[in-house]
C-alpha cells in the first residue's frame, strides 16, 4: 500500500554565522575562559572535583573563587577534562562577568537545527505570500489587541480557523542531526542604525557552510478523498506545500532587495550591501531557497513586513499602538530603524582601528530532495 505522505530529505547550510539562543547568558571567567585567539567553555562540575574540599577553609575559598582562577596554562588542551568544548575566535569585551550569549546545543553539547525554529521561518513566508494571493490589506481592525497576539486574526484568515485546520499541521520539520561541537564560534555582532553603529553584542555562533540534516513530511491524508468527503479541510493552499521552495524563496527575494537598498545607503556598509546583491544574483539549484533564521531577522522577517508597509497611514498607528519603536522616533521616520550585522574590524589611513558593518547573521540554503 502506497504510503499517503511524503518525505523531504533537507540539507541546510548556513552561508553566514547562525545564532539560535539558548536563553542562557555566558559570563566570563565562571562559564568559559579565553587563552589565546580561542574561548573555551568551562566543566565546572570536573574542575571543582579536581579540587581537594576536604578542607574547610579550602572549600570556602573555591566557593567564592571564579572557576577561570582554577585553570593552568597546561590546563587549555582539547583532549582536558575541564572544559565542555572550545570556540574559534574570543570575544571582545575581557572583563570578568563579560557576557556571551548561548548558543542552542544537544545535552552533548552538539549543535543542531531545531526544526521549530525552522517552520517558523517557513511559515512567515508562507503568510507573506498568502496575504497576496488573498488580497488581504492592512487594516487595524484585522489586529488584535494584545501585542503577541496582533497577528493572530490574519493568520486564521491565511492558514485555518484554528490549529486543527492549519495548513502547516500538515508539514511536519524534524530537528536536524547534530553537527560537531567544533563547529561553534565567538561571534561579534552589532545593531546598525542610520548613522551609528550600536554596543557589542557577543554570542556564540554556528559556523558558515556547517550542513544540517533533516527531514520534512507532507501529510498526504489530511487533503485526501475521505478528508473531503468528511468535510475536514485545511486552511490556506495545498500547493504551496508542493511547491515550497518557489513560494520561500518569492517572499526571500523582497527581503533581499529591501536590504540591499537599505545597507546601500549606510556609510561604510559596502560589505553588506554587496552580500546582498550576490544572493539576489545567485542561480540556485532546483527544489532549493534562501531564507534567514535566527537572531539576525528582526522586525521585517517576522512578521507581513512589507505588506504592512503598504499604507503608511497604517504603519504610524501600529507604531503607536503597539510601541514598536524604542527610543525617539518622528513621524514618518524609517522603521525599523536598525539592522543586526556581524561587527568587522578596519583600519583608517591613519591607521586607527573602527568598527565596520559585516555580514548579516542567519541567511541559509534550503535543499529539499524527495525521498523515494
Amino acid at each position: 500500500m502506497k504510503a499517503d505522505y511524503t518525505l523531504f530529505e533537507v540539507t541546510v547550510t548556513p552561508l553566514t554565522p547562525l545564532h539560535v539562543g539558548s536563553g542562557t547568558l555566558l559570563l566570563k571567567d565562571y562559564d568559559f575562559a579565553v587563552q589565546g585567539n580561542a574561548t573555551w567553555r568551562i566543566n565546572e562540575d570536573a574542575l571543582l572535583e579536581a579540587q581537594n574540599v576536604d578542607d574547610t577553609r579550602l572549600a570556602e575559598t573555591l566557593a567564592r573563587t571564579p572557576p577561570a582562577q582554577l585553570l593552568k596554562p597546561a590546563d587549555f588542551r582539547l583532549d582536558s577534562p575541564y572544559f565542555r568544548y572550545r570556540l574559534v575566535g574570543k570575544p571582545r569585551a575581557m572583563d570578568a562577568g563579560a557576557q556571551l550569549q548561548e548558543q542552542l546545543k544537544t545535552a552533548r553539547d552538539e549543535v543542531f537545527l531545531p526544526g521549530s525554529s525552522l517552520k517558523g521561518a517557513i511559515r512567515t513566508a508562507l503568510a507573506w505570500h498568502g496575504w497576496t494571493e488573498k488580497g488581504l490589506k492592512p487594516d487595524v481592525r484585522d489586529l488584535e489587541r494584545n501585542r503577541k497576539f496582533a497577528g493572530q486574526r490574519l493568520e486564521r484568515e491565511i492558514f485555518g480557523a484554528d490549529p486543527n485546520h492549519d495548513l502547516l499541521r500538515a508539514l511536519q520539520v524534524s530537528d536536524s542531526a547534530p553537527a560537531g561541537k567544533d563547529r561553534l564560534l565567538v561571534l561579534n555582532a552589532q545593531v546598525v542604525t542610520r548613522g551609528s553603529l550600536g554596543s557589542p553584542i557577543e554570542l556564540e555562533a554556528v559556523q558558515p557552510d556547517t550542513p544540517f540534516h533533516l527531514t520534512f513530511k507532507v501529510d498526504r491524508a489530511l487533503f485526501n478523498q475521505w478528508a473531503r468527503t468528511n468535510g475536514f479541510r485545511l486552511g490556506g493552499n495545498p500547493g504551496w506545500l508542493v511547491q515550497l521552495p518557489e513560494f520561500i524563496q518569492r517572499h526571500t527575494n523582497q527581503r533581499l532587495k529591501a536590504e540591499a537598498a537599505w545597507f546601500k545607503e549606510r556609510a561604510g556598509a559596502e560589505q553588506t550591501a554587496n552580500f546582498y546583491q550576490q544572493l539576489l544574483q545567485a542561480q540556485l539549484p532546483a527544489q532549493s531557497c534562501l531564507l534567514q533564521l535566527g537572531w539576525g531577522t528582526g522586525w521585517s522577517d517576522k512578521t507581513y513586513g512589507s505588506h504592512l508597509q503598504q499604507d503608511q497611514g497604517f504603519m504610524e498607528q501600529i507604531i503607536a499602538d503597539y510601541r514598536l519603536a524604542m527610543g525617539q522616533r518622528r513621524k514618518g521616520d524609517p522603521f525599523p530603524k536598525s539592522r543586526r550585522v556581524t561587527a568587522r574590524v578596519v583600519k583608517d589611513q591613519a591607521g586607527k582601528t573602527q568598527q565596520r558593518p559585516g555580514l548579516p547573521l542567519g541567511w541559509v540554503l534550503m535543499e529539499l530532495k524527495e525521498r523515494s
